[in-house]
């Protein structure tokens, strides 16, 4: 069967997939990758960086053409960042953690489609106010970044996509594989957003130490916190905490946050310690689903496994007395 809902018919994509535009590591090649899989590509622009955008928006534009677009960080960027995006032509911008109400009408009429990731209901209530075409719910089981007293996916996404009707709703957090993405269909989601999966392709944008730490990563290990932005210096809002993989420094000052904002010392010794290479260049962002993560495919190719691991699976869910072995999805 295909999985033909609301967000493959407004984008005109073969499968209801979009890759989360992690910060950095999601760039040209791996959104362009995903969109040439049939899903939706997310270039990660995060704050905006001018450098960065000149790089990675072109290969991206002249990697595909299947619709693609741009995500951002709302509370790190300003309107000339989100112009200059616009200027190469997304389908769709999509705009996280902070008010998106200074942006969303300039979108609009750039003619992209406004896609609003949400962490609670009364941002959820603000991206129906303000006409999201798509709307991200996204679970605190998420790698990276998210809110400090979030909901589980399984019970945030349903709510939402009530709230939200009829704009249809993308499940994000937790989701690793085509099980999660048929989890997501039946909770009334029109697709998943999925993160760490993309994380450990051939294409993405990250160290190799961190793709390997991916790939033997377990979900228990994961932990969310704001110690390693406070050491890092990155000024997130205290709101929007990050799920990482352990680290040192998470077991030096969990708990002790405020101590650690104060210490300019403490931070000095971690950005020497990432300098040295004792410590990974970048915090190792990673879902609770990071168990299901054993290797690293080209990006174009997973989108295509997990649509068909959805569709098996939700096979199974129709006919449960019958063996998977024989089901043809093994």
């Amino acid at each position: 069967m295909a999985l033909s809902t609301a967000f493959t018919t407004l984008f005109g994509v073969r499968h209801p997939i979009a890759l989360a535009p992690m910060g950095g590591s999601a760039g040209g090649e791996l959104a362009a990758a995903v969109s040439r899989g049939g899903g939706l590509g997310l270039l990660g622009a995060a704050h905006g960086d001018a450098e960065w955008l000149a790089r990675e928006l072109p290969l991206v534009a002249r990697g595909t053409t299947e619709p693609w677009g741009v995500g951002l960080l709302t509370w790190s960027v300003d309107v000339g960042v989100v112009e200059r995006v616009l200027e190469h032509g997304p389908r769709a911008v999509m705009l996280s953690f902070g008010d998106p109400s200074p942006f969303a009408e300039r979108v609009r009429r750039a003619g992209a489609a406004l896609i609003l990731q949400v962490t609670d209901l009364e941002e959820a209530r603000r991206a129906v106010a303000l006409g999201a075409d798509v709307i991200v719910a996204q679970g605190s089981e998420s790698g990276g970044h998210g809110a400090r007293n979030g909901r589980s996916t399984l019970s945030f996404v349903p709510v939402v996509v009530d709230l939200a009707a009829p704009v249809p709703v993308l499940a994000a957090g937790g989701i690793a594989d085509g099980r999660g993405l048929a989890a997501a269909l039946a909770l009334g989601a029109a697709g998943a957003l999925v993160g760490t999966r993309f994380q450990a392709t051939a294409e993405a944008l990250v160290h190799p130490s961190i793709a390997a730490a991916i790939v033997e990563g377990r979900g228990e290990d994961t932990e969310r916190s704001r110690v390693l932005d406070i050491a890092r210096g990155s000024p997130w809002p205290e709101r929007y905490t990050a799920r990482t993989l352990g680290h040192r420094y998470l077991d030096a000052w969990r708990g002790r946050e405020a101590e650690l904002a104060e210490d300019a010392e403490a931070q000095r010794a971690y950005r020497e310690d990432v300098a040295r290479g004792d410590v990974p260049p970048l915090p190792v962002w990673a879902s609770e689903a990071v168990d299901l993560i054993t290797d690293l495919p080209p990006a174009a190719e997973l989108v295509e496994t997990l649509a068909a691991q959805a569709e098996a699976a939700l096979g199974r869910a129709g006919r449960p007395d019958v063996p998977a072995e024989t089901r043809g999805d093994e």
